[in-house]
C-alpha cells in the first residue's frame, strides 16, 4: 500500500465534488438540518416532563 500525501487527497477530493455536484452537500445540510431539529424538540420538550414524587 502506498503513501499518498494529504495534498494529493484533498485535490483528489476537490476534483471529485466538482464531476458530482451539490447532491451530497444538500444531503448532509439536510441530515443535520433535521436532526438539530429532533435534539432541539428533545431538549425543549423534556423540560415539561412532570415529576411525580
Amino acid at each position: 500500500m502506498e503513501h499518498n500525501p494529504a495534498s494529493a487527497w484533498l485535490t483528489e477530493a476537490a476534483s471529485a465534488a466538482e464531476r458530482q455536484g451539490a447532491g451530497n452537500l444538500l444531503r448532509v445540510v439536510l441530515i443535520v438540518m433535521v436532526l438539530g431539529c429532533v435534539l432541539t424538540a428533545w431538549f425543549l420538550l423534556r423540560g415539561y416532563k412532570q415529576k411525580d414524587d
